[in-house]
């Protein structure tokens, strides 16, 4: 059964995450950590598509990024154990500063999908945007109930973040081409568990269906 709604602009909020320099520069976490910060890279010119039609519409744009207090006070022992094992301590000192940590540069989000003034930027010590963060409370007092999500990685962040907001009751949209997974044999598995029983985390959509919805009357329908 194929599921179609509509994109209300009012109600919906582009959820872009982890477009770090620390995931997608060669010089950051990631690469430290063995993974393919080109494959990491690839969907920013189709997020850059999604930010320019979100802010011409109107719609709440929220940025993530991971990352720990310079103390690491946040940051819990299992998952330090697990970055020394990957062979980037999370804290360590790299080309861009300490890895994981906010306020360096390599925590900031890469030149090219830099916020703009107004947008929300969420800080976030965990894989999902809503663990100890205030994303909740931002889209509540906006009456946010959908959201789009794109950004990186599908399998971990991305996925996180989704299965959170669900849990919370919003309904959400993954744009499949604007998500990359750490492993491209990941990428396709992580978008197809989203539309299980018909549908249980929402539904994944291209950016050139996102972009053709957003051009739509919400009394239309969204995907086709």
């Amino acid at each position: 059964m194929e599921h179609i709604w509509h994109i209300e602009p009012a109600a919906t909020a582009l959820l872009v995450i982890d477009m770090q320099r620390d995931f997608c520069s060669p010089n950051g976490y990631a690469a430290r950590a063995g993974l393919d910060v080109v494959q990491l890279a690839q969907p920013i010119t189709q997020i850059q598509r999604l930010l320019l039609a979100a802010r011409a519409v109107g719609l709440l744009v929220v940025h993530t990024r991971e990352g720990h207090l310079p103390d690491l006070s946040d940051c819990p022992p299992e998952k330090m154990r697990r970055s020394i094992r990957s062979g980037a301590p999370i804290g360590s000192a790299g080309p861009m500063g300490r890895l994981l940590v906010r306020g360096e540069y390599g925590h900031d989000f890469i030149d090219a999908l830099q916020p703009q003034a107004g947008e929300v930027v969420i800080d976030k010590p965990g894989y999902g945007a809503f663990h100890l963060t205030d994303l909740e409370g931002v889209l509540m007092r906006r009456n946010i109930r959908q959201l789009i999500l794109c950004g990186v990685t599908t399998e971990v962040c991305v996925h996180s973040s989704l299965r959170e907001a669900v849990d919370r009751g919003y309904l959400c949209t993954t744009v499949g081409d604007a998500t990359a997974a750490s492993d491209p044999a990941l990428q396709a598995p992580a978008l197809a568990m989203i539309g299980v029983e018909c549908g249980i985390f929402g539904q994944v959509a291209s950016t050139d269906q996102v972009l053709a919805a957003l051009q739509v009357s919400p009394a239309r329908k969204a995907f086709a």
